[in-house]
């Protein structure tokens, strides 16, 4: 089996790979041990892995080093690059343009072969812009959901609230009689509005015939803002494979 494995800076979602590369498997760790436990429990026998990180270059040949040590197996990484199966980074410096980001434009484009706008909707948000020839004009960075939320009851003392209460507040998107559901319901309508103007943008600069894909944990909580987004979990791991393949 093929293990495969998207190192965030908070998390490592993980799956793994059988015959004809069909998941059998996978899911969300919190940390690098936590990550080899799992991993074990699961009784396979690997024969290679293959990762993205954006994490430092400390941190990643530390999870490497885990991974061959515990399970023998060769790890493939993905790297920066200036352009990959007919997508071309638009980035003035390439390597800066984050690898997760760069290949769900990768993956999405091999999906498509379109005009694209790629939404992430994760801890942070991200959105680029893919020409219908794969060049990559760009995008846009901004705190998702669980930042803005963050954010607030960190610098605001009276903003409190458990997760009982806050999954109870987005039930409706009516102004808020109590602070869960301000807070919630505003952040929501924050992230909700930003994926219409990207939208209205990827109109403006790749024409009508815009491919759109969400990503990322909170992508269901705007798939209506645009008719006909393609959400895609899994994107991430599909310009992955194509970055790193195995034979």
């Amino acid at each position: 089996m093929i293990l495969e494995l998207d190192c965030g800076n908070t998390f490592i979602k993980w799956r793994l790979l059988g015959v004809s590369a069909a998941v059998t498997v996978g899911g969300v760790v919190d940390s690098d041990h936590a990550l080899i436990e799992v991993v074990r429990e699961q009784a396979v026998q690997l024969r290679a892995c293959r990762l993205v990180s954006v994490r430092s270059d400390e941190e990643t040949s530390q999870l490497i080093s885990l991974l061959e040590r515990a399970f023998t197996v060769a790890c493939h990484v993905a790297c920066p690059a200036v352009s990959l199966a007919g997508v071309r980074n638009g980035y003035e410096q390439y390597e800066r343009l984050g690898l997760d980001r760069w290949l769900a434009v990768v993956g999405a484009y091999q999906l498509s072969r379109k005009a694209g706008l790629i939404i992430d909707l994760g801890t942070a948000v991200t959105s680029d812009f893919v020409a219908v020839d794969g060049g990559h004009l760009g995008g846009f960075i901004c705190p998702g959901v669980p930042l803005m939320r963050t954010q607030l009851r960190t610098h605001t003392r009276r903003t409190r609230y458990d997760s009982d209460e806050a999954a109870k507040a987005l039930e409706n998107l009516m102004p808020g009689r109590a602070t869960a559901e301000a807070v919630e319901r505003g952040c929501l309508l924050m992230l909700r509005g930003f994926v219409d103007g990207q939208y209205a943008m990827a109109a403006e600069l790749l024409g009508d015939d815009v491919e759109v894909f969400l990503t990322g944990g909170d992508a269901l909580l705007v798939m209506d803002v645009i008719p006909g987004a393609r959400v895609v979990p899994d994107l991430v791991f599909i310009g992955l494979a194509i970055a790193c393949p195995i034979n």
